[in-house]
């Protein structure tokens, strides 16, 4: 019989619906039932991608014996970490507090006030390795709290303590400084792996912000070292088995420092985050591999991972057919079928696939050892030759990997992520003139706005099978709110800064910690839980707390709002010491700061947006790597349907030849250029003053480690 799981919508969770184990979400039913009596709580948090979920509901979860004795002495709950980010932090804090370590499976039991005494992540069902068998877990666990209850109360009390300080540190007003920034340089060259690229050993992960972060550093102080760790890894990244060369997108992360052997999951996120570093990259640098890892990545999430409806699933699992990655490797024989000797001989060269095989069983790993430009020259081929025929043979293998059984796929539309990749693909349609990335992101957008909006204009977190569910956390609304930003400086629709002022409110309004400065990770109204934190550091997404920092800067900017600077300033002062002691921690806010420290100019354009000359000028500004500005766009009369930036137009009028063009900083703004030339006049003297500025500064260069 299914158990209380079945009526869930989160796949996770209905992956356990036909566990023996007396499974519960977490509500009212549970937590009652714990208090009434007087059972401790076995809360198991995990998410449909994790490999070890896996093993452990298949060792354990599916055990007749261990179900007995789950059932006989806990109130077992099940979470979905990806619905519930909010137990998750407090209990993965739980965790590491008492571990040393964290991760998922998360493994915790509380008291039947909720309160944390003990926990761990994966155990065996029987001791291995070192571990102690899930089994011995349990008796060790139902014997303390039936002989040594009062105790375990205290122990749980003393580190809900703990946990409720977690993130409510007082900031120091005034504290950041752009010095930051040059700081961080050496803490980044100390982790750098200047022979694989990335940053730190096995496991290796992308680190998204912090490449963006290096680039914005770059940009400051023109050290080619700086551009260097940027581009080796992200050309490692582009190379390793990391990335999926057939269809497009990145796995989680690298078992190995060469990014061959990848964690096979594939999560909205991750494709997002580095989707957007690679376009920036291609921008600094104009090197067209990488805007071809942006495309093929957006590519594969519009084809694989987009819901009818529009918004973006979460993930593919690492596993099919029970087997980690066995959708993605290749042996000789299966290419030599598929593509012919001669082909297949020069494909399995390029891509790394031999007899002997580069993971297990003989198998392999697709990935580039030496760049298709390199091989053609050692082999003598003809390297237009060889790419043609590469690209057919790519086609064909992948033609035939979508015939395997594919892994499972978590298809539920999380706000949070998918306004990361709204936020990339907004800002990847305008820099690669892709109309197909703009439309996919309008509709996400609308998507969200329509279906997870509550009818008071609060989001809903989670939607799946016409669904939302879940009040947002901040992550929704910050991310959300910047994507917004970033659709309107694309697309020029109004409406979009009324919704990003709308969230702006609720931010400031429900989650704001006005006394300290940052944001909680919860609202005000939200269900009350055992602690209610701050996320300040980055982890494999952006904190909460710097993306709105970051996106409250923007739209400060872009509107002319001092509550919302002030807001974002207060955040940075919060964040000042682990921008300090932990840069790796704090990309984003770094990215916040780098932008709040500027040059960040406010270009106002007078023009029809699709007059051919404003297209050209705006072409032609989105093709620069000028991270740092705001951008707004009214027809030649200044009239648009948005009051919030009619102090952006006011007093400006448009002369012809249009568009006419208005750059202001720091209260002070140059004289007005008209036409397609003198917006681009305009656009080469912001690049050349940025270029100054970098040089001005130069001076406050990193200090060598």
């Amino acid at each position: 019989m299914a158990n209380r799981l079945a009526s869930e919508t989160s796949p996770y969770l209905l992956q356990h619906q036909n566990n023996p184990v007396d499974w519960y979400p977490w509500g009212s039913e549970a937590l009652e039932r714990a208090k009434r009596e007087n059972k401790p709580i076995f809360l198991s948090i995990g998410y449909s991608a994790c490999h070890w979920c896996h093993v452990m509901e298949h060792e354990s979860f599916e055990s007749p014996a261990i179900a007995a004795r789950l059932n006989a002495d806990f109130v077992c709950i099940k979470v979905d970490r990806e619905e519930r980010p909010d137990l998750d932090h407090i209990y993965m804090n739980a965790v590491q507090m008492m571990t040393g370590h964290g991760g998922w499976p998360m493994s915790v039991f509380l008291t039947p006030d909720l309160q944390p005494f003990f926990g761990g992540t994966y155990w065996p069902p029987e001791p291995r390795r070192g571990m102690p068998g899930f089994g011995q877990v349990l008796e060790a666990v139902a014997d303390a709290w039936k002989n040594r209850q009062q105790m375990a109360i205290e122990q749980a009390a003393e580190l809900t303590r703990h946990l409720q300080q977690v993130g409510n540190e007082q900031g120091t007003r005034g504290g950041f400084s752009r010095e930051l920034l040059s700081q961080a340089v050496v803490h980044f060259e100390r982790l750098f792996d200047a022979q694989n690229g990335g940053f730190g050993r096995a496991p290796k992960f992308p680190h998204a912000m912090d490449l963006r972060l290096l680039l914005r550093i770059w940009r400051r102080h023109p050290n080619q070292t700086i551009l260097d760790m940027v581009t080796l890894t992200l050309d490692k990244m582009a190379a390793g088995g990391i990335y999926d060369h057939l269809a497009g997108g990145f796995a989680r992360y690298s078992v190995d420092e060469k990014w061959l052997v990848p964690h096979f999951e594939k999560m909205l996120y991750d494709n997002a985050l580095l989707a957007r570093a690679y376009l920036e990259a291609y921008l600094a640098t104009s090197k067209p591999d990488y805007a071809r890892v942006v495309r093929e990545t957006c590519d594969y999430v519009l084809r694989d991972m987009t819901d009818p409806q529009g918004g973006f699933h979460s993930t593919e699992d690492a596993d099919s057919e029970g087997v980690e990655g066995k959708f993605y490797v290749w042996k000789p024989d299966e290419i030599v079928e598929m593509l012919g000797p001669e082909k297949a001989e020069r494909f399995s060269y390029v891509y790394d696939v031999s007899p002997q095989g580069n993971f297990e069983h003989g198998q392999s790993i697709l990935n580039l050892a030496k760049s298709i430009e390199q091989i053609a020259e050692l082999r003598g081929w003809d390297r237009a030759q060889l790419e043609a025929e590469l690209a057919e043979s790519r086609a064909i293998l992948l033609a035939r990997r979508n015939r395997r059984v594919r892994p499972g796929k978590d298809d539920k539309v999380l706000v949070s992520w998918n306004a990361l990749m709204i936020d990339t693909l907004a800002a990847a349609a305008v820099a690669l003139d892709e109309p197909r990335y703009l439309e996919a992101a309008n509709k996400a957008t609308q998507f969200i706005l329509r279906e997870c909006t509550r009818p008071d204009g609060r989001l809903l977190h989670s939607w799946r099978l016409g669904q939302a569910k879940f009040d947002a956390y901040l992550d929704d609304y910050a991310y959300l709110l910047n994507a917004l930003i970033s659709m309107y400086e694309a697309t020029f629709d109004e409406t979009y800064v009324d919704h990003a002022v709308r969230l702006a409110n609720v931010l400031l309004e429900r989650f704001e910690d006005r006394e300290r400065g940052g944001f909680y990770f919860t609202a005000d109204d939200h269900e009350q839980l055992i602690a209610r934190n701050k996320d300040l550091h980055d982890s494999s997404v952006p904190s909460g707390n710097s993306v709105a920092a970051t996106a409250l800067l923007r739209l400060g900017k872009l509107i002319g709002s001092e509550r919302f600077m002030q807001s974002a300033e207060r955040t940075l002062d919060l964040a000042t010491p682990i921008m300090q002691q932990s840069p790796a921690a704090a990309g984003q806010f770094m990215i916040a700061l780098d932008f709040y420290f500027g040059p960040t100019p406010e270009i106002v354009m007078l023009g029809d947006r699709n007059d051919p000359a404003v297209v050209d000028a705006l072409k032609n500004l989105r093709k620069r790597f000028l991270p740092n500005y705001v951008l707004a766009l009214r027809p030649p009369d200044g009239h648009g349907v948005s009051g919030h930036l009619d102090a952006m137009f006011e007093g400006r009028t448009v002369q012809l030849p249009a568009p006419t063009v208005f750059v202001c900083e720091n209260f002070a703004c140059q004289a007005p250029t008209n036409g397609l030339d003198g917006a681009i006049a305009t656009w080469h003297k912001l690049t050349l003053e940025q270029d100054l500025a970098a040089v001005a500064t130069a001076e406050d260069k990193p200090a060598a480690p």
